[in-house]
């Protein structure tokens, strides 16, 4: 088996690397489909960041850094929820995306969330514009995304800014290199 530059095996980092991506798009489709962000993603997210900082061989200083960032984002999360800017799952899944986006693509991740939550916007304002189309009967989620006039899944444009800021992430970089 290949190792790593770090002496992990290669297979095992990518496959606690994939769980970032994976989780991220079930938090997407979960939004998308129930306007619900299960628990169970962003406790993932979070139980799986320790052991990917020890496969892709990170620094200690690293994993602890991902964790400060993530208490911070649960708080600031805890504060948009209490404001009703954000739902309870999106603050969490922020909360448990933060470490694993670390310190140097935070500022990345969240241009990339914000034009990915404008584009989401224009999208689901257009969408509930148009009338309900006799197609929606057969998909149950369509009729409940169009009729939810003032809610936006935003755990998508939250899963578009963690994907795409993704190969700037300290653990991505680790394995691949710059």
């Amino acid at each position: 088996m290949r190792k790593g530059r770090h002496g992990g095996p290669y297979v095992i980092a990518f496959l606690i690397l994939a769980v970032f991506p994976a989780a991220l798009l079930v938090a997407a489709a979960n939004d998308l489909y129930e306007f619900k962000i299960p628990n169970w993603v962003s406790i993932v997210l979070i139980c799986a960041f320790p052991a990917a900082g020890l496969a892709v061989g990170a620094p200690p200083r690293i994993v602890i850094e991902g964790l400060l960032l993530g208490a911070g984002a649960l708080t600031l999360g805890f504060g948009l929820y209490a404001g009703r800017i954000v739902g309870g799952g999106d603050a969490k899944l922020l909360a448990a995306m933060t470490p694993w986006i670390g310190a140097s693509a935070l500022g990345g991740f969240l241009f990339l969330t914000a034009i990915a939550g404008l584009v989401l916007a224009v999208v689901m304002i257009a969408f509930r514009k148009m009338p309900v189309l006799p197609i929606y009967a057969h998909a149950p989620w369509l009729m409940e995304l169009h009729a939810r006039k003032k809610d936006l899944p935003y755990g998508v444009a939250l899963a578009v800014g963690g994907l795409l800021s993704f190969s700037q992430t300290p653990f991505f970089q680790l394995v691949f290199g710059s």
